[in-house]
């Protein structure tokens, strides 16, 4: 990973290790295992509904991927409470795949993804109050990104990004920073709710950025929640943001590239 690149945020110095834990990928032949489909509204369509069911069971929504689909494509009829949460996060991928990557575009997407999820005034805003992570017993898990450095941390973030779009990086430094990305926005945790889907549509939306449309097929939500303990295990590095250890970050990165390793076999 270049360390001439001028990066605020996403730490690059785990790059070696990463690529260490995978000796002798074949990143080029895992890229094949995307289907070679013509990009159109009906097959992005198919994946952004794989992706925006996979990644709203992540978060609990009762969703099951054939029923959506046959609401999506078949004019399946169900009860508005039962698909709404999943139609706004397609509308964001679908958003995402018309717009480039920045910060602006990004608080639109989570405008989008967010329209049954929050009140109008929180809805692809950076939240003003203090963030706290718990878990289903009440006991706090994490404690985000203060509200006082937050609107900061996130500019940084996505200067990084622009950096990293620009830059000529390898396929293999790709996937490296598209798991940062994800990973580093949700130990900033910007927004009020929405955070694990767009931490997820961010990495999705970059490496198409990088690697083009095909990357929009890549089954990262789905592997993400077919190993969801795993997905919550690694995202965990640290109790608050001041005292994130990034040095834990690897089973983390690693499931990214597993996504592929494993549509592949």
């Amino acid at each position: 990973m270049p360390t001439t690149l001028p990066l605020k945020l996403i730490p690059t110095q785990f790059f070696a290790t990463y690529a260490e834990a995978l000796p002798g990928l074949a990143w080029d032949t895992l890229l094949k295992t995307i289907p070679e489909v013509e990009i159109t509204p009906d097959t992005f369509g198919f994946y952004a509904s794989v992706a925006s069911v996979y990644s709203s069971k992540i978060e609990g929504e009762n969703i099951e991927l054939d029923s959506f689909l046959r609401h999506k494509f078949l004019e399946g009829k169900y009860k508005p409470d039962y698909t709404r949460k999943t139609d706004d996060l397609f509308a964001a991928y679908e958003w995402a795949r018309k717009h480039r990557l920045t910060l602006p575009n990004t608080l639109k997407a989570h405008a989008r993804l967010t329209k049954n999820l929050l009140p109008s005034g929180s809805r692809g805003r950076i939240r003003t109050k203090q963030e706290i992570i718990v878990d289903t017993e009440g006991r706090i898990e994490y404690t985000a990104a203060d509200a006082g450095i937050l609107a900061g941390e996130t500019e940084k973030l996505f200067t990084d990004i622009a950096v990293l779009l620009t830059a000529p990086i390898t396929l293999e430094e790709t996937f490296y920073t598209a798991s940062m990305i994800h990973l580093v926005f949700l130990k900033i945790h910007p927004f009020e709710d929405g955070n694990g889907r767009m931490a997820r549509l961010l990495e999705k939306w970059f490496l198409a950025e990088k690697l083009g449309e095909t990357a929009w097929y890549i089954p990262s939500e789905r592997y993400y929640y077919e190993h969801l303990r795993d997905y919550y295990r690694n995202v965990h590095i640290g109790q608050d943001y001041e005292s994130l250890n990034y040095a834990r970050c690897l089973p983390f990165l690693q499931m990214l590239p597993e996504a592929l390793i494993s549509r592949g076999n």
